[in-house]
């Protein structure tokens, strides 16, 4: 029914850095990165053929549109100063809308392996814009929080089976709000310095123990080639079959 999400998640983009760079100064940095945010986000929705949108995904979309404003905003304040009260501001609306976009598909019985996936790979582009916004303040380390996922999809490119799927948990869940939070927060600038740097290093002892716990289980449930001849299959029980 509606297939223009994807056009309309690049015009939002559009018009969002475009409206951003009338209230500040985004510089060419800032505008190449709001619009390749878009160009992104529209191509790679095409690409896995996710077009037809339903309610949670209009409430998903909504987020990455803002994500393209805060990366925007990122890429910029490399070269100049940003009001900080309107990054917190895009960052915080687009982090209460991730707890959004799960009931709105649970209410209305619209759950999907594409709308899973989407509002999966939204949370991890906006965390690794967050965690590159705290190096400012930090350093370069925060950016490990961001490129943790992605470095996991690379490592699965070369171990098989890292890309086996895991059992549900729910702490995954809340690790992930940990990071979007504390990143927020480091964002702000509201403490210390010395105390965000403690809750951003807990927040990334966090991610590395539910990674890890993962990876554990993966390992351990690996296929292990079977090494008994081509001529012996195994018996297979009434249950197996």
């Amino acid at each position: 029914m509606f297939r223009s999400g994807p056009v309309l998640g690049l015009l939002g983009a559009v018009a969002l850095t475009t409206l951003l760079a009338t209230t500040t100064e985004l510089g060419a940095a800032g505008w190449a990165a709001g619009l390749a945010y878009g160009a992104v986000l529209c191509g790679c929705l095409l690409k896995a053929g996710h077009t037809d949108f339903r309610p949670a995904d209009w409430v998903t979309l909504s987020r990455a549109v803002l994500g393209s404003g805060v990366a925007a905003l990122t890429a910029a304040s490399f070269a100049r100063a940003v009001p900080v009260v309107l990054f917190t501001a895009l960052a915080a609306v687009a982090l209460v809308l991730d707890a959004v976009d799960g009931r709105v598909a649970r209410g209305t019985r619209t759950v999907s392996a594409h709308g899973a996936r989407f509002d999966m790979e939204t949370d991890a582009a906006l965390i690794l814009i967050l965690s590159a916004y705290a190096t400012h303040a930090l350093g370069w380390w925060p950016l490990a929080i961001g490129l943790m996922r992605y470095a996991y999809v690379a490592a699965s490119w070369v171990f098989a089976w890292l890309a086996s799927p895991v059992p549900p948990r729910y702490w995954r869940k809340v690790v992930a709000a940990v990071q979007g939070i504390v990143l927020a927060v480091a964002a702000a600038g509201v403490l210390p310095r010395a105390v965000t740097a403690v809750a951003v290093l807990g927040a990334l002892g966090l991610l590395v123990e539910s990674f890890g716990r993962d990876v554990v289980w993966q390992f351990r449930h690996r296929v292990v080639p079977s090494t008994a001849p081509v001529s012996a299959p195994p018996v297979l029980t009434g249950a197996h079959r």
